[in-house]
């Protein structure tokens, strides 16, 4: 035999020569993951979006008892809500209260609710515009409301006019009080949307003028 032939390799039978991982315990993957999913939805849940349930008729017929909506909360940190949004809150009478409304007159404008007719003035608006409201089913009870809204301050009313606790009875909404508004409805399924309910006022097309 050669005694200048290179040693054979050897590799001892329990020797792995890959870096296999060892199967982790159940239960600890089940931890890691659910830490995970907590560090995700959290903030979410915090300081984006938050789920919310209808509860009662004041919006007839734009929301039904029950239905499940997902409320955008970030958009308000960064734009001013819009006539017609519709915005979830803090009852200011009871903070603990939630309430689903649409808002109605911007801060610094004059609300006048008389015959059923919604009439705005502001400075934007001197000569003041009669609100057109399509998704009002009917508003019979008449109600007389004046007020002028100052600051950070909204009206708010349900489009269920007839069956409503709103601004009409207990006033305006501070803007600190807003929740956020309607992004989606996810519940019931055949009446899934995008926005529900939101609609956009065209005060050069569809407003009345005095």
């Amino acid at each position: 035999m050669n005694s200048n032939m290179p040693p054979s390799s050897f590799t001892p039978p329990n020797t792995n020569l890959k870096n296999e991982p060892e199967n982790e315990n159940p239960i600890k993957e089940i931890i890691k993951f659910s830490v995970i999913a907590l560090l995700i939805v959290i903030p979410i849940r915090l300081y984006i979006a938050q789920p919310f349930v209808v509860s009662g008729d004041s919006m007839l017929s734009t929301f039904y008892n029950g239905e499940y909506l997902i409320v955008d909360e970030i958009s308000y940190r960064f734009n001013d809500p819009k006539r017609g949004d519709v915005v979830i809150f803090r009852y200011p009478n009871n903070p603990s209260q939630y309430f689903i409304k649409r808002i109605i007159g911007l801060p610094g404008e004059t609300i006048q609710i008389e015959d059923n007719q919604v009439t705005i003035t502001s400075e934007e608006f001197p000569e003041s515009f009669v609100l057109k409201e399509p998704y009002i089913a009917e508003m019979t009870k008449p109600t007389r409301t004046s007020v002028t809204l100052p600051a950070d301050e909204y009206f708010v009313m349900g489009d269920n006019r007839d069956h409503s606790s709103d601004s009409r009875l207990w006033g305006n909404l501070p803007k600190d009080k807003l929740i956020g508004k309607a992004m989606v409805r996810l519940f019931p399924p055949k009446r899934i949307e995008w926005q529900p309910g939101y609609y956009q006022f065209d005060l050069s097309k569809d407003e009345s003028y005095e």
